[in-house]
């Protein structure tokens, strides 16, 4: 029997506030970062980081990490948005780029820390599983938006993945099913999630960094093969794939920094054992 799959796409927008349009993809965006937010506090208080530095944190980290997030995703489309510029600034239509927006917040968290006396890959560390699932979450905002999607696939590809009928409906894009690349990574960072928070609490498994290095591993490892069934990616000349290759450079780098620290002759401190300065940013609060 020949299924008959109704092609209409989901509303982008939420509500409508008189003028103002609340789209989904904001609303989706800043539900994960809620809750990343929570989570880190929540970690960040058993580590001996004071609630309030993670909250100072977040209101510097956050503008600087869509700053940078649509900064980098406009650099590697300025041939179009030079001849549009009114649009640069519409970030609610979509078009932020991860690796920018992580790039802004790590340059954020590192000065922060210096700051007050917090060891920064501490602060990593505790922020680096709660960040990769606002990840997970953030991709759904992507798929409202019916972005971030695959090559041209066959409906009944998409029905052989037992996916929801609302899926495979919204991956009706241009004509033809899409491939749900947004759902794939989606997938692979809320496994990373389960696995981080599964093993950072274990007695001397990891030294302080190593979650965020792990991390960073997992995550560039998924976005390297997903990177590439994407149709939509941003490119460097036509033909390398700008996330590719900084998902190879990260999970080279991470690799090499995560061996360097291990065989110095005076290793990391474990990541349980939380801050050292604990008391000194006691004080200073």
């Amino acid at each position: 029997m020949t299924v008959t799959p109704f092609l209409a796409a989901l509303n982008p927008i939420a509500v409508h506030l008189g003028p103002l349009q609340v789209h989904w993809y904001g609303v989706i965006i800043a539900s994960g970062v809620i809750l990343a937010v929570l989570l880190a506090v929540r970690e960040g208080r058993r580590r001996g980081i004071n609630p309030d530095d993670i909250y100072d944190m977040i209101l510097w980290a956050l503008p600087a990490a869509l700053i940078a997030a649509r900064l980098y995703y406009v650099a590697f489309q300025w041939p179009y948005y030079s001849q549009h510029p009114g649009e640069i600034i519409a970030i609610w239509d979509g078009g932020i780029a991860i690796y920018g927006s992580l790039i802004g917040a790590g340059l954020v968290v590192y000065f922060f820390c210096r700051s007050r006396f917090i060891p920064v890959w501490l602060m990593l560390d505790v922020a680096a599983p709660t960040v990769i699932l606002g990840q997970a979450i953030g991709r759904w905002g992507n798929f409202m938006n019916q972005e971030a999607f695959g090559r041209i696939t066959s409906l009944s590809f998409l029905q052989g993945l037992h996916l929801p009928h609302f899926i495979v409906e919204q991956m009706f894009i241009n004509g033809a099913y899409r491939q749900p690349t947004f759902l794939y990574e989606s997938t692979w960072d809320l496994m990373g999630f389960v696995v981080l928070m599964s093993l950072r609490h274990y007695p001397q498994l990891f030294k302080q960094g190593e979650v965020f290095l792990g991390y960073v591993m997992w995550y560039s490892l998924g976005r390297f093969f997903i990177e590439g069934m994407r149709t939509d990616s941003l490119m460097l000349g036509n033909v390398i794939r700008v996330s590719q290759l900084l998902s190879v450079i990260l999970f080279v780098g991470a690799a090499i920094i995560w061996i360097y620290r291990r065989r110095q002759n005076t290793p990391p401190t474990d990541y349980l054992a939380g801050n050292p300065f604990r008391e000194r940013t006691k004080l200073s609060n």
